[in-house]
């Protein structure tokens, strides 16, 4: 790689000192940040993510069986002294073997060919495609002699902004990406007018969108914040009110058995009265 390095910077000193017509008018270079292209394309953000969901679960998964190798080891070492030499040789070659399984799992994720290096270059080759495409356009429209990228093994001591192109290929792409989604004759129209900007305008037009949304998603959060407040009141006045009511009514509940139950001594004592009555009458003849 660093022999081809030096024989493309040889071949553009080469052509900058050489006096031919082509050569006078200046060799015109550019440069991409493939990194920063990467942060920027949403499709692949969200298979990164994806990923990223994998392994951490592939992480769960390993530390769960070593951790249980541990507790394995552990056992062991506690009831070594209990066991026969048979015994101890036998989970020794158990552990030996989970380690193994463990190890062999590690290589099948994590490993040089394992899943995690060949989906995160499934997940790499589209855009690096996409922005293969998007160069030769660039180069060709803006007529560029070389283009490099300053994410690669080249080391680029000095690179001035002006020669950055990284902008131009993500509004390319993002482009390429929203002819693919459109669908009625607005939509159409809208993305003419946007391929109309060059990337600096397309970038203040990010900006702006980017500014209204993070305006309007603080706006949201200030009404359900507000919202919030508002139930939270309802609901402790609603509560009061319920206490009160219930308060109410078991007072109600007291004053009327608290009637109900003068009635009913009233109406013993009543009673009382008659059939003392009719004693004294009884005697009486």
């Amino acid at each position: 790689m660093k022999t081809k390095v030096l024989l493309v910077l040889a071949a553009i000193l080469w052509l900058s000192f050489s006096n031919t017509a082509e050569a006078q008018k200046g060799i015109r270079v550019g440069y991409i940040d493939m990194d920063y292209i990467l942060e920027n394309v949403p499709e692949y953000n969200e298979a990164s993510a994806d990923l990223e969901t994998k392994v951490q679960k592939w992480k769960v998964e390993i530390e769960a069986e070593l951790k249980e190798v541990e507790e394995m080891r552990k056992d062991l070492n506690n009831e070594r002294v209990l066991l026969t030499k048979e015994l101890i040789e036998e989970r020794e070659e158990d552990i030996f073997f989970r380690e193994k399984e463990i190890l062999e799992y590690q290589q099948k994720r994590f490993g040089p060919n394992g899943d995690l290096f060949i989906q995160k270059k499934r997940l790499v080759q589209p855009v690096q495609d996409q922005v293969f495409v998007a160069v030769q356009e660039v180069a060709k429209n803006k007529k560029y002699d070389f283009i490099f990228d300053k994410s690669a093994d080249l080391v680029m001591l000095y690179s001035a902004d002006r020669h950055d192109i990284s902008d131009q290929i993500l509004l390319r792409i993002n482009r390429a990406s929203k002819r693919k989604q459109v669908n009625s004759k607005k939509e159409k129209k809208a993305l003419e007018r946007a391929e109309k900007r060059n990337s600096e305008q397309e970038k203040e037009v990010t900006d702006r969108e980017k500014t209204t949304s993070k305006k309007q998603a603080e706006r949201e959060q200030l009404l359900a914040e507000r919202k919030a407040a508002r139930d939270s009141i309802r609901a402790a006045k609603k509560k009061e009110f319920e206490a009160r009511r219930a308060k109410l009514l078991e007072a109600q509940k007291r004053k009327k058995d608290s009637i109900t139950a003068l009635k009913e001594k009233l109406k013993n004592d009543s009673q009382s009265d008659d059939d003392d009555n009719k004693d004294g009458e009884t005697n009486d003849n």
